[in-house]
């Protein structure tokens, strides 16, 4: 079929359903949602048989919904209805939520149900959970939908108006969640916090500062006198409630207007002064060791690893390589496996130059040192989604394993075309093969593991039971006890040498950050505003014309053309 994606923002699911309809065999383009006039002329440019909308803010014109079939991504289960759907069930409680499927009509959330599929829901942040159980419930929905559309099945009855399953629920307010610390338990300030995150962040005050919080977890063993901030652990705050802590590990100040940061970064004379409390429920590297296996789990808010976070995956590394096991595991987090340098604190640093230099020599000097571990087998898990410079590192690794559910954005150019380090121009030629490597990071399109297996990027694909975390140590445990372990390595020492010998590391990094030093001090500025935008989420005025093909000058001269004829 050929499929229009019309969306607020390329999002995570959005760039899932991009990756699953093409590997399907569909015809995808994507339009932005940037007006009601644009939308309709990207379907008449375009002429679908199908629109899908995964993440819209406003409704679809009825003309366009009136000439073309057009389903509806809603985060909830049937007779769900409003904006803020899974902001509500985290705020309540609720034990099971879902995702359905239904086809636009004059209703908000209101028409024709095609698929739908219900999940256990977790204690997690919103955009943890949309980007995991609400994701994969609505790629496999609009697929059974599609199916349905495909084999002639006839659009089915909208819900009853007194179907007792439809609730309307309006926006999530602030005041809806608005914190009391001196009654709230840590379980309902988690919640509160939780069902705010990505967007728009739960309003609060630290120290008498305005602000908004996000990214909550547990404070395991720690407490005070309610409200108030009693310790500080790797870039997050302590805060007590009446039976225990939070943590809180970022936050935005309001006033004046500041970018989310790390929170005891945005207050760092203050964090001084409290006791540091490590192994209370805040730990974003850890390391674990089961016979001649070794995991190091590493998981960055939003995948973003700003200089600090290099240094101290990298001293973590090392301390992984002093001990005594034979296998390795390099284990992201669940919504992240690395999305590269940390362009919020760039942002917000004095030189954003200066921090862009610090942070890419930084991962470089954490890529370097995986690439140059030859006494043991080293395994990249990717469990998240993973960008550019994340990418890359991965690669560093003997072996790449990813989850099946798993987005890769392998290329740096929609971010003011920078070149990229992190030994790329080493790594990826070698598994994909130089043609491949350029296709790769000029493309500027989504990948999902099954053409990253096909290019080499990817090993192995993992799915469900192997992704937890004794089936990934036994799976590295068979890898260790393995007849060919020795001859392995002995393989990995001889190629390294010799491509040391053929060119050093060192000249693909002095190659890679030549580039690097015009992106960030040279006349073009493309970087700089690209990064203002993306990180100001400063609204686009158009649709890229990688992700939206029915844009292209051939397929404008195309219509054109078939207007005169007309």
């Amino acid at each position: 079929m050929r499929i229009l994606l019309l969306t607020h923002s390329f999002n995570s699911l959005t760039q899932r359903l991009h990756v699953e309809l093409r590997e399907g065999g569909h015809e995808v383009s994507v339009e932005l949602d940037i007006h009601p006039d644009v939308t309709r002329e990207s379907v008449a440019l375009y002429q679908p048989d199908l629109v899908i909308a995964p993440f819209l803010k406003r409704a679809i014109p009825e003309d366009v919904w009136r000439s073309v079939r057009c389903l509806i991504v809603h985060p909830g289960p049937p007779g769900d209805r409003g904006p803020a759907a899974l902001d509500w069930a985290i705020l309540e409680g609720v034990s099971n939520w879902g995702v359905t499927v239904l086809q636009a009509d004059g209703g908000f959330d209101a028409g024709p149900i095609w698929a739908f599929r219900t999940f256990p829901m977790r204690c997690a942040a919103k955009s943890s959970i949309y980007r995991n159980e609400v994701t994969t419930c609505a790629v496999a929905a609009v697929l059974e939908a599609i199916a349905a559309i495909e084999a002639g099945q006839p659009t089915p009855s909208p819900m009853p108006a007194d179907d007792p399953r439809i609730r309307v629920r309006g926006p999530c307010r602030q005041a809806d969640r608005m914190i009391d610390w001196q009654h709230d338990t840590s379980e309902t300030v988690l919640r509160k916090i939780h069902s705010a995150d990505g967007m728009p962040g739960l309003v609060d005050s630290l120290f008498f500062k305005d602000v908004r919080l996000f990214d909550a977890h547990e404070a395991r063993g720690i407490s005070g006198v309610p409200g108030t901030i009693v310790a500080h652990c790797d870039g997050a705050l302590a805060r007590a409630t009446v039976d225990g802590a939070v943590w809180i590990g970022h936050v935005r100040q309001l006033v004046p207007k500041s970018l989310k940061r790390s929170a005891a970064k945005v207050f760092a004379e203050q964090a001084m002064r409290l006791p540091y409390r490590p192994d209370c429920g805040y730990a974003p590297i850890r390391y674990r060791e089961q016979g001649e296996v070794g995991e190091l789990q590493f998981s960055f808010y939003n995948g973003a690893m700003a200089t600090s976070d290099c240094e101290a995956l990298l001293n973590a590394y090392r301390a992984a390589l002093a001990r005594p096991t034979k296998v390795l595991l390099l284990t992201g987090g669940r919504d992240y496996w690395s999305n590269g340098i940390h362009l919020a604190e760039i942002e917000a640093a004095d030189s954003a130059a200066d921090e862009s230099w610090r942070n890419i020599n930084a991962i470089d000097d954490l890529a370097h040192t995986v690439i140059e571990t030859t006494d043991r087998l080293v395994v990249s898990v990717i469990r998240g989604n993973a960008g550019a410079g994340g990418v890359f590192l991965s690669l560093a690794a003997d072996e790449v394993w990813a989850s099946d559910q798993v987005v890769l954005n392998p290329h740096y150019k929609d971010i003011g075309n920078l070149f990229g380090s992190e030994y790329w121009t080493y790594l990826l030629p070698r598994r994909a093969g130089a043609a491949n490597a350029t296709r790769i990071t000029q493309c500027r399109l989504p990948m999902g593991v099954a053409e990253a297996g096909r290019l080499g990027i990817i090993d192995r694909a993992l799915s469900g039971g192997e992704l937890a975390e004794g089936r990934l140590m036994s799976l590295a445990a068979s890898m260790a006890a393995d007849e060919r372990f020795a001859t392995r390595l002995a393989d990995k020492q001889r190629r390294r040498a010799a491509d040391e010998a053929h060119k050093p590391l060192q000249a693909y990094r002095d190659e890679e950050l030549r580039r690097m030093r015009l992106n960030f001090y040279g006349f073009d500025p493309s970087y700089h505003v690209a990064r203002y935008n993306f990180i100001h989420k400063v609204p686009k005025s158009r649709t890229p014309l990688t992700i939206a093909p029915h844009r292209s000058p051939r397929a404008l001269d195309k219509s054109t053309r078939m207007a005169v004829r007309i």
